[in-house]
C-alpha cells in the first residue's frame, strides 16, 4: 500500500493518471499555439496566456508566468513545441518551489506533536468529509492513533457520512448528532483525544458560505474552545477545495482565508477535471501551501502534494504515447 511519505511507483502512476485530463487539455491547446511557428514570438505568448487562463491557472499567476517567459525568450530562442514545453515546465516548477519554507510544514505522519489537531473547513460538496476519511485511513495504516470529531452539525448527512468513514477507517468518532453545538463537539473531541492519547485529532466543521460573518464567528468559537484544552491547537487548519470548480475554488479560498487562519490546502477531484491548473494558481496566489491532493476514488489516492512530482506528471506527454 502506498502511504504518505513513500512516493512509490503506485503513487506516481496514480498521480499521472489523475492529471491525465488536465495534461491532455493543456497540450492539445499548446499544440495549436505552436502550430506553424518556428520561434516563440509575441503572438505565441499572447496565445499561451489564453491557454493558461483556460486551464484555470488564474489571472495573476498567468501574467507572472508570461512575464517571466517574455524575459527569457528575449535572450534565448526556443523553437517548436518541445522548446516551449520545456521552458513552461521550468517556469512552473520555479514558481511552485520559490517558497521553500512551505515544504517544512509539519504533517501528521511525521509530527512529534501529540496530539496533532487538524480542523477541516470547506463548503459542502467539495469532498471535505471524504478527504477526512481517506486521511484518517492512511494515518491508521501508518500506525497512528486517530480520533475524528463530527462538528459539522448543520447537516445530518455530514454526521452520517463521517460516521461511515470512521467505520471504514476503523477509527473512533466523537459525535453529538445533528443540531449540536459545533464548538461543544470540538471541545469534547479534543478532551477525549487527550484522555485516549490520540496521535492525531481531525475535526470536521460546517461548510457554508452564505453568511461570512456567522461562519467567521463559528470557526473562531471552535478554535477558542479547542485552545482551552490545547493552547497551541489547532496545528493545522485545512481548507478543502474542489479542483473541478476551477476559479471558483480560488474565490472560496479568498472567502475562507478571510474568515479563519487557514494554513494548508487540499485539492480534491483532480482526476475528474481538466482544470488542474488551479493548483498552480492557488500555490502562487495564496501564501498557503497546497498540502494534499486527491487524484482518484481509492483511499490511497489522497496524496501529500509534492511540487516536483506534480509538475513532472503535468508535463509528461510520453504517458499518452
Amino acid at each position: 500500500m502506498a502511504l504518505f511519505g513513500l512516493f512509490s511507483k503506485e503513487k506516481k502512476e496514480s498521480l499521472d493518471k489523475g492529471l491525465e485530463k488536465t495534461r491532455t487539455g493543456l497540450f492539445s491547446r499548446l499544440a495549436k499555439v505552436i502550430a506553424g511557428k518556428s520561434t516563440v514570438d509575441d503572438t505565441v505568448l499572447d496565445n499561451l496566456e489564453e491557454v493558461l487562463l483556460s486551464s484555470d491557472v488564474g489571472v495573476q499567476t498567468t501574467l507572472k508566468i508570461i512575464d517571466r517567459l517574455q524575459k527569457r525568450v528575449t535572450k534565448d530562442k526556443y523553437v517548436g513545441m518541445e522548446g516551449l514545453q520545456a521552458l513552461l515546465k521550468d517556469e512552473v516548477k520555479l514558481l511552485l518551489t520559490e517558497r521553500e519554507e512551505e515544504s517544512k510544514l509539519q504533517n501528521p505522519f511525521e509530527s512529534a506533536v501529540k496530539p496533532y489537531v487538524i480542523m477541516v473547513v470547506g463548503v459542502n460538496g467539495v469532498g471535505k468529509t471524504t478527504t477526512i476519511g481517506k486521511l484518517a485511513f492512511q494515518l491508521k495504516q501508518a500506525g497512528k492513533k486517530v480520533l475524528l470529531g463530527a462538528a459539522d452539525t448543520f447537516r445530518a448527512a455530514a454526521v452520517d457520512q463521517l460516521t461511515i468513514w470512521s467505520e471504514r477507517a476503523e477509527v473512533p468518532l466523537v459525535s453529538q448528532g445533528m443540531g449540536a453545538d459545533p464548538a461543544s463537539v470540538a471541545f469534547d473531541t479534543v478532551k477525549t483525544g487527550l484522555t485516549q492519547q490520540a496521535d492525531v485529532i481531525i475535526i470536521d466543521t460546517a461548510g457554508r458560505l452564505h453568511n461570512k460573518v456567522n461562519l467567521m464567528n463559528e470557526l473562531s468559537k471552535i478554535k477558542r474552545v479547542i485552545q482551552k484544552v490545547i493552547p497551541e491547537a489547532p496545528h493545522e487548519v485545512l481548507l478543502v477545495l474542489d479542483a473541478s470548480t476551477g476559479q471558483n475554488a480560488i474565490e472560496q479560498a479568498k472567502q475562507f482565508t478571510a474568515a479563519t487562519e487557514v494554513n494548508a490546502l487540499a485539492l480534491t477531484k483532480l482526476d475528474g477535471t481538466a482544470k488542474g491548473g488551479v493548483v498552480i494558481g492557488l500555490s502562487d496566489e495564496f501564501k498557503i501551501p497546497v498540502k494534499y491532493i486527491g487524484v482518484g476514488e481509492k483511499k490511497e489516492d489522497l496524496q501529500l502534494f509534492d511540487k516536483a512530482s506534480f509538475v513532472d506528471a503535468l508535463f509528461n506527454t510520453s504517458i499518452n504515447g
